[in-house]
């Protein structure tokens, strides 16, 4: 299984887009401060499942040069974005 998945930075609320074979994996990378990754506090907004490395890579590159369906998970994720950054300011 391959995973496409969005993450918002606690901080400065930064996202993220990605694809892995192994979710749990990567967000630890990310949490980590090593050099290619991107450190910091990061969670988990969405993900995408998919059963084709082909497909995942496909829409990763969609989500992040196309401007229509990036908007569109944004807004998809907006309620959950906001929790996220309401749970870092109390």
């Amino acid at each position: 299984m391959y995973y496409v998945y969005l993450l918002q930075e606690d901080k400065r609320g930064r996202h993220y887009i990605g694809y892995t074979n192994d979710l749990r994996r990567r967000l630890a990378e990310h949490q980590t401060k090593h050099p290619g990754y991107t450190g910091g506090i990061w969670e988990l907004v969405y993900y995408e499942a998919y059963q084709s490395k082909e497909d995942a890579m496909q829409r990763e590159r969609k989500l992040k040069q196309d401007g229509r369906s990036r908007r569109f998970v944004m807004q998809r994720t907006e309620k959950s974005q906001k929790l996220l950054k309401s749970e870092d300011e109390a």
